[in-house]
């Protein structure tokens, strides 16, 4: 801490009190504006010794660009730049001091964040990009160390010193792509091309990094971190449902058909509603040393990436229909989610993914036992995962709830590469099965040991009618 005969003082005005951090491209210091009283952010750029002519000027004209793109925005969520000085050759970029570890930081803390959180802050972040793009400004580089997380549960997207202005393009360089491999988006590594869209990928690899603890693409080196990028499917383990489709919508690969921002922000909403929302409290102090949990590592689906598009997010959850009785997701394969529970239209259902059964799916047909594959068979399970998400611990949340949470998840799977057959749209069917309120809220006896069910199925025959011959699951390679 410098002491107030040590303190630097910038442009007469800006007085250096501690330093905050460092990058490749200067020192960000704690300062106090001596004119107005408050305390600020001050960002000092540190040229590499030996840089002259145009790449310096570059550089130099990259800071004045953040305050010019901070300087056209106005949303609580964008950390606000209130000035840029010169004082003995070097540029000072004065912003908002903001108080609280990165999203980064946070993780490494905390851990994993809560579904209904990473959904509250993934709702800021966006609004924040979408005002940016709004008035043609690109950030850039979305990233979990870009994102402040303030204690009381605000966000502070961070960092525009690389964003890029529509109509202002001096500071293009040849074939030059700015960023953190790990969330640059795939068009991004192939074009060096920065567009909103491509704002929003990266949206989705944080928040990935946020609900799952880990960074979905990062690998050991720069190479085959970009690899991963263009050519691996993250798999989420933390969360289902609204979330779920939200992250794996904004990390479609290509362009055109990712989530835009009304869309997401939707999806965001949803996944809000189904839990307590706001980051937590409690914000551990920024000196962090934990590693975050790692989880599961990244499991490319079977063949090839997964298609949203058209498989979940045409329906129900874009267009804000709720409470809808057969399907909220649309895809020329799904039938109506039927329940399965003493009240349901399946009375017992026990069986595990990849297992089949005989018995064409109908009202009051019970499944408790499995047959090999390889024999004609009337269903196969193709998937199963926790109803809304496996922090959620309330009441029956209603079947129209489960049933939106648990389409998604089938009909995402469904369109990947999980399911062999190329022609599945015309040959197959495939529906969902939620738990009914007698199954969800079952108490555990010494007659029946098992406890209340949280599972959803994901259930395909064929669209004839007829009989499976082989399992529609693709082989591992």
């Amino acid at each position: 801490m410098a002491t107030p005969e040590t303190q630097r003082l910038v442009a007469g005005r800006y007085a250096l009190l501690a330093e905050l951090g460092r990058g490749g491209m200067g020192v960000v210091w704690r300062a106090e504006d001596r004119v107005i009283g408050r305390p600020v952010a001050v960002k000092e750029l540190r040229l590499p010794e030996g840089l002259l002519g145009e790449q310096r000027e570059i550089l130099e004209e990259r800071v004045l660009r953040e305050a010019r793109s901070a300087g056209r925005l106005n949303d609580p969520t964008a950390v606000t730049v209130f000035d840029v000085v010169g004082d003995g050759g070097r540029l000072y970029l004065v912003m908002e001091l903001v108080e609280g570890p990165t999203l980064t930081q946070w993780v490494a803390a905390n851990g994993p964040m809560p579904p209904a959180a990473a959904a509250a802050l993934g709702k800021q972040v966006l609004s924040a990009l979408e005002n940016a793009h709004s008035v043609g400004i690109v950030h850039r580089d979305v990233k979990p160390s870009n994102i402040m997380v303030l204690p009381s549960g605000r966000a502070k997207l961070a960092d525009f010193g690389i964003a890029r202005i529509d109509d202002d393009p001096r500071l293009t360089t040849t074939g030059a792509v700015v960023g953190s491999p790990g969330y640059l988006a795939p068009e991004r590594i192939q074009h060096a091309v920065a567009t909103p869209a491509t704002d929003l990928w990266a949206l989705g690899a944080t928040l990935f990094y946020a609900v799952e603890g880990y960074a979905a693409f990062e690998r050991a080196n720069t190479a085959a971190t970009l690899y991963a990028v263009t050519n691996e499917v993250p798999y989420l383990s933390r969360c289902q449902g609204p979330l779920a489709s939200a992250v794996m919508g904004l990390l479609i690969a290509s362009p055109e058909a990712r989530l835009s921002h009304q869309q997401a922000m939707h999806l965001l909403d949803l996944a809000g509603s189904l839990g307590p929302t706001g980051v937590t409290t409690q914000i551990t102090s920024p000196t962090m040393t934990t590693k975050p949990r790692r989880g599961k590592r990244i499991a490319a689906l079977v063949g090839a990436a997964v298609v949203l598009a058209a498989a979940c997010f045409g329906g129900g959850w874009l267009s804000g229909k709720l409470g809808v009785p057969d399907t909220a997701v649309t895809s020329p394969a799904i039938l109506p989610t039927w329940t399965y529970g003493p009240g349901g239209q399946i009375p017992k259902f026990k069986l595990y993914t990849g297992y089949c059964a005989g018995g064409a799916m109908e009202v009051g047909r019970a499944y408790t036992a499995s047959m090999s594959c390889d024999e004609p068979h009337d269903i196969q399970v193709f998937g199963i995962s926790d109803a809304l998400d496996t922090n959620y611990k309330g009441a029956y949340p209603g079947q129209d709830a489960l049933a939106r949470s648990a389409e998604g998840y089938c009909a995402l799977l469904f369109a990947s590469g999980k399911i062999a057959p190329t022609d599945k749209d015309s040959t197959l069917r495939f529906r969902a099965l939620v738990p009914d309120n007698q199954a969800w809220d079952h108490v555990k006896t010494e007659d029946e040991p098992d406890g209340g069910a949280r599972d959803a199925y994901c259930v395909v025959s064929s669209a004839n009618g007829s009989q499976l011959t082989e399992s529609v699951i693709a082989k591992s390679s």
